[in-house]
Order: C-alpha cells, then sequence, then structure tokens
C-alpha cells in the first residue's frame, strides 16, 4: 500500500478561507480516487497560510481488472438504436456482445474487459481535476495567467510512496511542473529543500519553522499567550475565533506582549477590545477583578534577535495611532445628546423599499409597545428605549466601528441621563447575534429585541425578500431563532400570531401612505396646474382600500411567517433531541403559536408516546383515522356527524362511546389549564375500550345505519386525539 503526499503552494491565502478550502481538496480528491477504483484507508487535510497539504494512506499501486457489462436494446431492434449502443460501449460490432434472456425478452450485452492502470499514471489526473474544482469566495489571476485561484500558485509536491508524479498544472500560460521539493518559513528559512514523504515533509517543514498542523499552531498560541499573560500579573481574555484568525495568520507564531497607553483607558472597554481585535488582531488582557488590562498580546509570525522590542514598539505605535481616533469620536459624540441624533435617521436608508432608519424607529416604538404591554414590561421605557435604539448610528464612533452599535448608544444614553432600563435595552436590542450570543433577560429589553426582530421579518416578509435555499442576505433565519431565543429561554407566553399580524399592519401601513402621499402629491400637482381644487372624496376612498389592502395582505404574511418560525423551531429544537414529527404533530392544530405552550404539548406528547399505553393508542387511533378516512372516500360521504347511542348494538363500541365521551371532557378540561400530562393520561385510558373494539366489533357491518353510525365513532376518536395533536403526522 502507498502514500499519496500532495501540496500546493501559493502566495497568503486568506485565514477566513483555509479551513474549509483544506476540507475541499480532501473531499475533491478522495472523489476522484473513488470514481477512479482506487481505495485507501486514511486521508487528513492540513493549511498554513501560504500551503494546502493532503496526506493519502493505503492506496494500492495499480487498480484491479474490471469486467464491465452494459445491457442494450432488444434483439432485433431498429439498426439505429443498435448503432448507438455499441458506439456508447466503444464497440465496433455486435460480435463481441452476447444475447440473454430477460424475463420473455433477449437482449443484446456488451461485455468489457478494462485492465487495470498504475496508480501513478491515474493520480495527476485526479490531483489536476481538484485543483480546477477548488471552490474560493474570491479567486484571482496572477500576471497574464488565465487561471484563477485565490492566491497566486508557486508549487506542486505531488509524491506516490516517495517518487514525484509525472504531471503538471496549466495556469493557462505558465506551468507549474509536479516535484519533491518546497519551501520553509518566507523569512526565516525560505531555502527550497526536497521532501521523500509526509513523516519526512513535516519534520522538515518543523525544522524550517513551518508548524503544518492549524491546531497545533492554535494551541501553542494559546499557552504561550496565557504563560506571557500570567506573567505581566493579567489573564488572557477568552477569545476563541481570534485565535483561530491568528492561527491563520502565521506559520511559526511568536507571541509578544505590548502594552496600551494609559491616556486611553478612560474609552469604553468595548471600544479598545474592537479596536485591537479587528484592526491589529491583538489578544485583550483582563485584570483580575475582571476588568480590561492596560496589556496586549500580539502573535509575531518571526523569530526577532531583539526579542521582539522593535515588533512590539511598532505595534504599540500603530495602535496609539487607531485609539487615538477612538479617543476623539469618544469625546466628541458625548457632547450631542442621543434624541439629538434621532431625525439624523431620516436621511439613512434600511432598504429601497422599506423606507428610512428612521421609519423603522416608529415602528418599533409602537411594537415595543404592544409586545412589552403583552409581556408585563414597562411600556413607556421601551418605548423610549426604541425611540433612541439607532441613534447612535449617526455617531463618529459607530460610523468608524460599526461593530459597537447598540453598545456605544448604551453608554451614551447613560451619559445623557436616561434610565438603566433603557440604556441596556438600547444595547440589548440587536441580541441575540447568534447561538453563542447572551440573550436578554431584562423585560424592557426582551420587548424591544422582539420588536427589532419581529418588524424586521414582517418587513421583509412584505417585499417578498425571503431566505430561499442557502441565500438569506438579511439574516431573516438569524432573526427567528433570535425570537424563539428570547421567548424560550425567558418562558414568556406570547401569541406570535396576533404580533406578526400587528406587525405586518404596521409595515404594510406606513408602505401604503408613503406611497399614498407620492399618489396626493401627483394629484394635487395635476390638480393646482389645471387649477382645480383637491377632491376629498378621492382621499377617502384612497385610505378605505388602504386599509382593505392592507389587513388582507397582513393576514397572508402573519400565517407564512408562523410557517417560517415552525420550520425554525424544529431546526432548533432538533439539535436538543426534540423529534421534528412531534413539532408538526401540534403545529398542524392550527391554533398554536404560543411557543413554550407548545414545547409543553411537544414534551407531554413524547413523554406519552414512549409509553406502551401511548404506543398502543398511536396505533389503533391510526387504524381508526385510516378505516373512518378511507370509507368516507369510498362513499363520497362525511361521517363527522355525532354519534347516535341508539344505533349502538354492541357492548364494546357501547363503552367506547361513553369513554370517549367522558376522555374528551378531560382533554378538554387539561389543556384548557395547561395540564398536558393529564391530557395524555386521559387519551390514555381508550387503549382498552379501543382494542375490544378492534376485536369484538365488525365496522362494516351489512346493516347501513349501524356501519354509519360505527364510522362515525371512529371519526370522534379522530377530533378527540387532534385536542391533543395530530397523530397522522407522527412517525413511527
Amino acid at each position: 500500500m502507498a502514500e499519496l503526499l500532495l501540496e500546493i503552494l501559493s502566495e497568503e491565502i486568506p485565514a477566513r478561507m483555509q479551513g474549509r478550502a483544506a476540507e475541499e481538496l480532501k473531499r475533491l480528491v478522495c472523489e476522484g480516487l473513488g470514481k477512479a477504483g482506487l481505495e485507501f484507508s486514511k486521508s487528513e487535510a492540513f493549511v498554513t497560510p501560504r500551503r494546502l497539504a493532503l496526506v493519502v494512506d493505503g492506496l494500492p499501486l495499480r487498480t484491479p481488472d474490471l469486467k464491465e457489462e452494459k445491457k442494450g436494446p432488444r434483439v432485433g431492434s431498429p439498426d439505429q438504436a443498435i448503432a448507438g449502443f455499441l458506439k456508447g460501449a466503444g464497440l465496433a460490432s455486435l460480435d463481441a456482445c452476447e444475447k440473454r434472456m430477460v424475463g420473455k425478452a433477449e437482449f443484446w450485452f456488451a461485455v468489457v474487459d478494462k485492465k487495470g492502470a498504475a496508480t501513478s499514471e491515474i493520480l495527476p489526473g485526479v490531483i489536476v481535476e481538484a485543483i480546477k474544482a477548488l471552490p474560493w469566495p474570491k479567486s484571482m489571476r496572477a500576471g497574464t495567467q488565465r487561471f484563477a485561484w485565490v492566491r497566486p500558485m508557486q508549487g506542486i509536491v505531488a509524491l506516490l510512496d516517495g517518487t514525484s508524479l509525472s504531471g503538471e498544472f496549466d495556469l493557462g500560460g505558465d506551468k507549474i511542473a509536479f516535484g519533491n521539493t518546497t519551501v520553509g518559513h518566507r523569512f526565516l528559512a525560505p531555502a527550497a529543500f526536497a521532501v521523500s514523504g509526509f513523516a519526512d515533509y513535516r519534520a522538515k517543514l518543523e525544522k524550517a519553522f513551518v508548524i503544518l498542523d492549524a491546531a497545533a499552531r492554535r494551541a501553542k498560541i494559546s499557552a504561550d499567550a496565557s504563560a506571557a499573560a500570567a506573567k505581566l500579573g493579567v489573564k488572557l481574555r477568552d477569545d476563541p475565533g481570534l485565535l483561530d484568525e491568528v492561527a491563520g495568520l502565521v506559520e511559526w507564531p511568536v507571541v509578544l506582549a505590548g502594552a496600551i497607553d494609559e491616556k486611553f483607558m478612560d474609552v469604553p472597554a468595548e471600544v479598545l477590545v474592537t479596536s485591537m481585535r479587528a484592526h491589529q488582531k491583538y489578544f485583550a488582557t483582563l485584570n483580575a477583578d475582571g476588568s480590561l488590562g492596560r496589556h496586549f498580546i500580539v502573535v509575531a509570525n518571526m523569530v526577532a534577535e531583539d526579542n521582539g522590542e522593535l515588533i512590539v514598539a511598532g505595534n504599540e505605535r500603530v495602535l496609539r495611532a487607531r485609539l487615538s481616533d477612538a479617543k476623539f469620536f469618544w469625546d466628541q459624540d458625548r457632547k450631542t445628546k442621543l434624541e439629538a441624533r434621532v431625525p439624523a435617521l431620516a436621511s439613512r436608508v434600511f432598504h429601497a423599499k422599506l423606507g428610512k432608519v428612521l421609519q423603522k424607529v416608529e415602528r418599533l416604538e409602537k411594537l415595543s409597545a404592544f409586545i412589552a404591554g403583552k409581556i408585563g414590561a414597562d411600556v413607556a421605557a421601551a418605548t423610549r428605549a426604541a425611540h433612541l435604539a439607532k441613534a447612535d448610528l449617526s455617531s463618529g464612533m459607530v460610523g468608524e466601528f460599526p461593530e459597537l452599535q447598540g453598545i456605544m448608544g448604551r453608554y451614551y444614553a447613560r451619559h445623557d441621563g436616561e434610565s438603566e432600563l433603557v440604556a441596556n435595552a438600547i444595547r440589548a436590542h440587536y441580541q441575540p447575534l447568534g447561538p453563542g450570543d447572551a440573550c436578554p433577560s431584562e423585560p424592557v429589553s426582551v420587548a424591544v429585541a422582539l420588536a427589532e426582530k419581529i418588524d424586521t421579518l414582517a418587513g421583509f416578509w412584505s417585499i417578498d425578500e425571503k431566505p430561499t435555499g442557502s441565500k438569506d442576505p438579511f439574516a431573516l433565519r438569524r432573526s427567528a431563532l433570535g425570537v424563539i431565543r428570547l421567548i424560550l429561554e425567558n418562558k414568556i407566553r406570547l401569541d406570535l400570531g396576533s404580533v406578526f399580524k400587528w406587525a405586518s399592519i404596521s409595515v404594510m401601513e406606513q408602505r401604503m401612505l408613503a406611497e399614498s402621499v407620492k399618489n396626493l402629491d401627483r394629484v394635487a400637482d395635476a390638480m393646482k396646474a389645471a387649477g382645480m381644487a383637491e377632491s376629498p372624496y378621492s382621499t377617502r376612498s384612497m385610505g378605505l382600500d388602504m386599509q382593505t389592502r392592507g389587513s388582507l395582505s397582513a393576514n397572508r404574511e402573519s400565517f407564512e411567517l408562523l410557517d417560517f418560525f415552525a420550520d425554525r423551531l424544529k431546526v432548533s429544537l432538533k439539535e436538543k433531541g426534540v423529534r421534528h414529527d412531534l413539532i408538526d404533530a401540534v403545529f398542524a392544530l392550527g391554533d398554536e403559536d404560543d411557543l413554550v405552550r407548545l414545547l409543553a404539548r411537544v414534551e407531554a406528547l413524547g413523554a406519552f408516546l414512549a409509553s406502551d399505553d401511548g404506543a398502543n393508542l398511536l396505533i389503533a387511533a391510526r387504524r381508526a383515522s385510516n378505516i373512518a378516512g378511507i370509507e368516507a372516500k369510498k362513499d363520497g360521504a362525511s361521517y363527522d356527524a355525532p354519534v347516535d347511542a341508539g344505533l349502538l348494538a354492541q357492548a364494546e363500541e357501547t363503552e367506547l362511546f361513553a369513554r370517549l365521551s367522558e376522555v374528551e371532557a378531560s382533554v378538554r378540561k387539561a389543556v384548557g389549564v395547561e395540564d398536558f400530562a393529564a391530557a395524555m393520561r386521559a387519551l390514555a385510558s381508550l387503549r382498552g375500550p379501543l382494542d375490544a373494539f378492534f376485536d369484538k366489533v365488525t365496522v362494516n357491518a351489512d346493516d347501513a345505519a349501524l356501519r354509519a353510525n360505527r364510522l362515525k365513532l371512529l371519526s370522534q376518536i379522530r377530533r378527540t386525539t387532534m385536542l391533543v395533536a395530530d397523530f397522522a403526522r407522527i412517525e413511527g
């Protein structure tokens, strides 16, 4: 068994693209090996800023000889069909084919002996195709080359069991021949050297100041940075995302420590961290009390002779320039109150079809107040927070650091003397930004955060900009998951259907009002030009029509939004092990838009179906529903009418009818007080009478009246189970 070593050397690959590129290279090469009939035991991909590497173990030196059979047309088929078959099989005549009986007909079969090939002859083609097919978010052409790749390609190492493969890659103007030489660190060991296999390659790279494994570089940075911080009496601020990114920027990480100028320490910690993190890739440190430390950690890709003193000084100088800008914005922004910044939002576009940010703020104020009233939050504080929520977009600091929107709003609100509830809600109204982000819990913050996301969803739904497939340019799925988290983690009782409808009407009215104003302006201009007075009649009818159309559209969109949420909820709960079919079964009732209650129903239903009584009742209820449905379809009739107690002939059907009446009442009562476990227990008591009914009673009796009454009894079983869930949607 042989080993394939592949390395593609290039200019620096952006860190954010490296991980996926390595996995894609592995997938493409492995798929190519599979298509060529080459099996292998193991494959592993590696990436550094300058190289993608792949090692595949356990390859055979030759592919096996194969006998391929291809079925052709019937014997006696037209000449055209025979000719097409022979061409497809690569044969000149039917002399090389066999006749075989298939069923009652005789067919032609082409049997072709395919000789195996040397793996060394197959691999160059597999490698070339994999490199061509490797997808990049962005690519470029170097010089006069016609082939576009992420960065200019510099070399390809392709070895099979230590021997260079014969092959080359055509860049469209230049060609790179496969070889066995590579280079080490760009500055510390730039000379080329030969390698004879993966172990040799990895060891020689390490000697040439290149750590091949990204996980190893990450671990070294983490350990060295923590140690450096500890020496300074501070602690490294946890930042896994930055750690991954920095590991993709260096081949030989060298950790150094610098300090922030004392005069900048009164700037908010988030500003300092963002400035260091986003632009300079520095790690922040924390003091023992959790406050931001003065020291930062920088990772160089170089071993410096002066122990990095010049590197540190240079980085401190760059940071001083950036923080000078930040401090300037911090001092200037506080001279203008947030309230005074709100009118400026009228010139800031939210979306071409949804108007300006100020219009969104106006909707947010109303929707936040509406939601706050429903969840018991301070309505005045929620309205005030919504009014100021977007004001920091006009500040100099957020203009320079957009990722600080909301965060700076909180600082400025506190500076302006707004209450803590309002300030906190301004900061939290974007949250949660993702699965790892904190979820607001203060009621006012929750109300404004819900309003922000629901208004966004309703707005984009109204202009038909919904997520499709993998495309979600406005992050609407994330907004929906944010709403789900806000509701479930805070156990908020909220009828989402009415909130969606309210938000949809609000968006619709605002859009139609804007449109009607434009129309009225046009009419007024025309009438003025004609020397006529404006007609109040046309204005009133336009307003009535607007209201009707808005209400109808809002109804439709609120239903569609609920369906969208059902899908998001299934994705969210599936990760927690909740069965999607149970969510479907409860959503199918059509009247459940309270996520907390829905989850309680799903949990109770899951526990019920896990019991013997639940599983057996599910089977019996399905049987009853199927029989009633099939017979109703066959008869072209409905059996949903009430059962006639006087037509119950056998003791088993009398017992089932009596039990059904009791259970239906018990289930209604239990569901009414949201005691879903009690509702399930009541349903479980149907199992015995239902089993006895199916054992002893013939549904399709000869007497037509008796048969119809028994079908009505079966329909009643479905109606009773539908009080808790649609059992027909439950799998298994």
